[in-house]
């Protein structure tokens, strides 16, 4: 198989029965064909115009067509590019993470709870640092729900304690010292420069040093931008990415904290949760 022809036939069967390598899909099959958006901090000119290509041409795009400039302010230019890639993309290679729990409904969920615990799961939620956007730390929380699913505050055995925006991790860490907190629910929606990464890693390292070894609640972070798998490099035991259901949270809630056999749960150096 010729890679440089992205018009090429694909070869090899995946193990799903589908083609194993496949290139991205514009006009026809396997063109190559992509759309990309970007802005440069250039004035919207036919310099600006040329700048944007030149970029396309080193990420790849040969032919590029810019189909869009629009200029963003005095000294800053959107651009939307159109073009065809050689790159191919390796099924067989993907890499994904798996719910490793099964999914519950309500009253599954409030059944376990009772048999495990024999008291209400206590789970505190917020949105950090100077995030002031609650629509997903609500969407999982509040009674009205997300995505046609009630929330947490449905579930007779959790008793929500939901902090709101702009929360200090050490307000979170007393408050949840104060709740007896199971688990710590914390939504991050601003990710400038990182801020996501940083607020949760500080909010894990001000959990650790605040409880004895053994004692930490479950710590999970939610948002559009995390990247799943990354809960052991931010100090946490779940990422929830985008899309994520009250139904999802409450079940590994269940799965972590409502087992018996399981016991409690001490945060180890990889992040994952390790019996005492």
């Amino acid at each position: 198989m010729n890679e440089a022809d992205p018009r090429e036939p694909e070869t090899g069967r995946a193990a799903t029965g589908g083609p194993s390598v496949v290139r991205p899909y514009g006009d026809m099959t396997g063109d190559g064909m992509v759309q990309i958006s970007f802005t440069l901090p250039v004035g919207h000119d036919k310099r600006a115009e040329g700048a944007a290509l030149q970029l396309a041409a080193k990420m790849g795009l040969a032919p590029a067509l810019l189909v869009h400039a629009r200029a963003m302010g005095p000294d800053h230019t959107f651009f939307v590019v159109y073009g065809s890639v050689t790159h191919l993309v390796e099924l067989d290679k993907v890499q994904v993470v798996e719910r490793d729990f099964p999914l519950l409904s309500a009253k599954e969920v409030n059944t376990a709870i009772r048999k495990a615990l024999r008291r209400p799961l206590v789970v505190v939620g917020a949105c950090i640092g100077t995030d002031a956007h609650t629509v997903g730390i609500d969407a999982i929380l509040n009674i009205k729900g997300f995505a046609g699913e009630k929330g947490l505050e449905y579930y007779s055995e959790i008793k929500v304690v939901n902090l709101g925006a702009q929360v200090l991790v050490p307000e979170l860490v007393e408050r949840a010292q104060e709740e007896k907190a199971d688990a710590v629910l914390v939504s991050q929606v601003v990710t400038q420069r990182d801020a996501h990464i940083h607020n949760t890693t500080q909010m894990s390292a001000a959990f650790r040093e605040a409880y004895p070894a053994g004692q930490v609640p479950l710590l999970i972070a939610g948002g559009p931008r995390f990247e799943e798998g990354t809960a052991a490099a931010l100090g946490v035991d779940k990422i929830f990415g985008k899309g994520t259901t009250p139904g999802e949270v409450a079940s590994y809630l269940v799965h972590v904290l409502g087992d018996p056999g399981r016991g409690r749960r001490q945060q180890g150096s990889t992040g994952e949760r390790m019996s005492a």
